[in-house]
């Protein structure tokens, strides 16, 4: 490294956080790897900060290029150290409305994309014994809404591997962080959506839901640059973190609901364990 920077490598560098993300590393004098299925979206950043930036063309459900985008950075810097998944799309579709096609493409891109990312970061991570990945989540992926049940199965599962793997690398000097934001003002919900064939006897359920979603507040997105450089300098850094003003109360109120279901239960849960068997 130069001057103690550090070298990100970034998915979805095109626009939205990826986009604000890059800029905020490379403005304070760090290096990015900037994917993007096209470059030409990354080109003010290179502009801008020159050979600092690598731009690269990825598209993360291609497994092959994956590998070789990942390669390509490590050997052009010599390094990395922050690897953040944040390529991924909105799937708007009520279950019964998503087609098949529709639902492996999700999964595709939110799940094995950054499945693919990490994967082929963490051998060069451990072998460096330090490394921080940084896995763009959502409210979405620790609690769930109607109409959007597949992209909630995406990021329930990053968020499933994510735990189970910060476990696993510890011991190595590696770092993992779930970055969980609420609704912000970015084209998520917009042009980068995908949006399922709707059957009308959803359409109540399609109605409240666009009320719901009238009523909140939605993030500044440019506010997150400097949120995401304190994550990564952190000595400690959360395994989970939500992004906006918001989501704690939500999920503290999701939790609460769980928790007392769970207890209400509890009686037959314990009896579905059985008598217990004696040992040997």
């Amino acid at each position: 490294m130069t001057n103690g920077s550090k070298v990100w490598f970034i998915t979805g560098s095109s626009k939205g956080f990826g986009h604000i993300w890059a800029e905020a590393a490379l403005a304070r004098g760090d290096r990015v790897a900037a994917t993007a299925r096209n470059t030409d979206t990354v080109k003010d950043l290179v502009d801008a900060y020159g050979d600092a930036v690598l731009p690269i063309a990825l598209d993360v459900t291609d497994k092959a290029a994956v590998d070789a985008a990942v390669a390509r950075a490590h050997h052009h810097f010599g390094r990395l150290d922050v690897v953040v998944n944040n390529a991924g799309y909105g799937l708007f579709g009520t279950v019964e409305e998503v087609t098949e096609e529709q639902a492996r493409a999700q999964l595709e891109t939110n799940l094995f994309g950054a499945l693919w990312v990490t994967k082929a970061a963490l051998p060069l991570l451990r072998a460096q014994g330090s490394g921080h990945i940084i896995q763009v989540s959502s409210i979405g992926g620790v609690n769930a809404f109607p109409t959007l049940g597949l992209y909630h199965a995406s990021k329930w599962a990053l968020e499933g591997f994510s735990q189970s793997l910060a476990a696993e690398v510890a011991a190595f000097g590696i770092k993992v962080t779930l970055v969980e934001p609420t609704g912000y003002t970015t084209d998520w919900a917009g042009p980068s959506s995908i949006h399922a064939a709707e059957i009308p006897a959803y359409d109540d359920v399609r109605a409240a839901r666009a009320q719901a979603w009238a009523n909140r507040t939605r993030g500044n997105p440019e506010a997150t640059g400097a949120a995401i450089l304190e994550i990564v300098d952190a000595a400690e850094p959360p395994l989970r973190i939500f992004f906006g003003d918001g989501p704690l109360e939500m999920i503290k109120g999701e939790y609460a609901n769980r928790i007392a279901t769970w207890e209400q239960w509890n009686d037959l849960s314990v009896r579905a364990h059985g008598a217990a068997s004696p040992e040997g």
